[in-house]
């Protein structure tokens, strides 16, 4: 896998050298002067978004975010209705739709309005750090791409260029913590990748303008479910008591990390994101937390272990399932133990169309001064949206959102000149994909 993706950004970086650049258009300098005009108006909708809590569970806060951009997307002419959530338990999808009178291509852009924030984390405004850089919940992921991705849209629709376009926007309410089942979760996302023909995603990436994402790995998660037999801490090790959960849980742990087909996998990482053990172990779904009864004198009866397998492709993931599953299999005395696997999300392998996308983003972005946009690693850049609409289109590239560092914590921070660089890019890149360049 690692020589293939190589070899694709060998190809590509060969493409790009071998293109011939074109000086912007009349028109779409216009798109440029649109952006620098309207960007004071964008940042005012950045921070107005980033300012009500749409943690994925804040089911009313995650519609409000839709609330919120539902009207900048009517103001452009665009059919927009909200697709309740409830069968899949979150509050549901902005769905908006432009059929350009003259369109002959069919693009799906991506976005979601939700973030890892809840309302019980002290992390909840935007704050300007200096002239450059804000934090915020969400400010780069992905709030700042939904901005991002109305700007660019705007400026087609200013110079008359959205009616070569059909558009469909699926701006998700559950990427950060996905509703299940996921058929149902991801049913619009995928719908509406099997009707276009590119898809373009508005995450943040690895947080760098000068790249982009050809490629993502699926995530899907694992539980480990462990049981030992409970005694007095004093015959631990005894034939018949043997090592307790705990240390069963703890063996197998140490064998995924020490695991040479495991942790020598390019591209592949698994971790265990959280864990719990005594005589009695509460899970709870809703908010992601697990509670343990026990004593300090009492041998464990039972352990959890939640966690996730990264993979570049879907034969990475079932080497590495199969491989942890034997791990698990080898108890030690006195303990059982099983694991299972979620569906998870898919990898967005680094398919040849990406990389010619790639290639005409890097014109777009030399011709605008901004210099070449290189693939992103996939170990930089964790699973995405985009990755249920890859395998269905013809080309697909993300990571064309909002700049920034330290995403999933509370010191988010975005880089503000983003907001207009990436969206001129991302107008620009539509303009010609409109005009019928490949």
């Amino acid at each position: 896998m690692n020589k293939l993706f190589c070899c694709l950004v060998i190809a590509l970086t060969a493409l790009s050298a071998r293109s011939t650049l074109a000086a912007l258009s009349a028109t779409e300098q216009r798109m440029v002067d649109f952006i620098d005009a309207t960007n004071p108006a964008a940042l005012e909708l950045l921070v107005d978004s980033v300012n009500i809590n749409s943690g994925t569970m804040n089911l009313a806060g995650v519609r409000e975010v839709g609330a919120l951009y539902r009207p900048q997307f009517e103001a452009l002419g665009f059919a927009v209705e909200w697709l309740d959530g409830s069968e899949f338990g979150r509050a549901g999808h902005l769905l908006a739709r432009y059929r350009g009178s003259e369109a002959q291509r069919k693009v799906l852009l991506i976005g979601h309005l939700d973030t890892v924030f809840e309302p019980d984390s002290p992390f909840q405004t935007y704050t300007r750090v200096d002239a450059t850089t804000a934090t915020g919940p969400g400010i780069a992921d992905m709030k700042g791409g939904n901005v991002i991705m109305l700007q660019a849209l705007a400026a087609l629709a200013e110079v008359g260029a959205l009616e070569r376009l059909d558009v469909t926007v699926v701006l998700t309410g559950d990427e950060e913590l996905s509703g299940s089942p996921l058929a149902l979760s991801k049913q619009a996302l995928v719908d509406a990748a099997t009707y276009a023909d590119i898809a373009l995603g508005f995450e943040n990436g690895d947080g760098d303008y000068r790249t982009a994402n050809v490629a993502r790995r699926g995530s899907v998660g694992w539980t480990l479910t462990v049981t030992g037999t409970p005694a007095h801490s004093s015959q631990i090790f005894r034939e018949d008591i043997g090592s307790g959960a705990i240390y069963e849980a703890a063996r197998i742990l140490h064998g995924f990390h020490e695991d040479e087909s495991l942790r020598g996998e390019q591209y592949l990482t698994f971790n265990p994101g959280r864990i719990a053990g005594g005589t009695t172990v509460r899970n709870s779904e809703a908010d992601n937390s697990s509670s343990a009864f026990g004593k300090s004198n009492v041998v464990a009866e039972t352990a959890r272990v939640e966690g996730d397998i990264r993979a570049l492709s879907a034969a990475q993931l079932a080497r590495a399932q199969a491989r942890m599953a034997a791990i698990v299999a080898d108890s030690l005395a006195g303990t059982s133990a099983s694991i299972s696997f979620d569906e998870g999300y898919p990898p967005m392998a680094p398919a040849a169309g990406n990389l010619r996308l790639l290639a005409l983003y890097t014109e777009v972005s030399e011709a605008l001064g901004f210099g070449e946009v290189v693939a992103v690693n996939p170990l930089r850049a964790g699973a995405a949206d985009i990755s249920f609409a890859a395998d269905h289109v013809e080309m697909a590239l993300d990571g064309l959102g909002m700049s920034g560092s330290e995403g999933h914590t509370v010191n988010e921070t975005a880089y503000l000149p983003a907001l207009p660089l990436q969206a001129k890019r991302a107008a620009l890149l539509l303009h010609r994909l409109a005009a019928g360049q490949r």
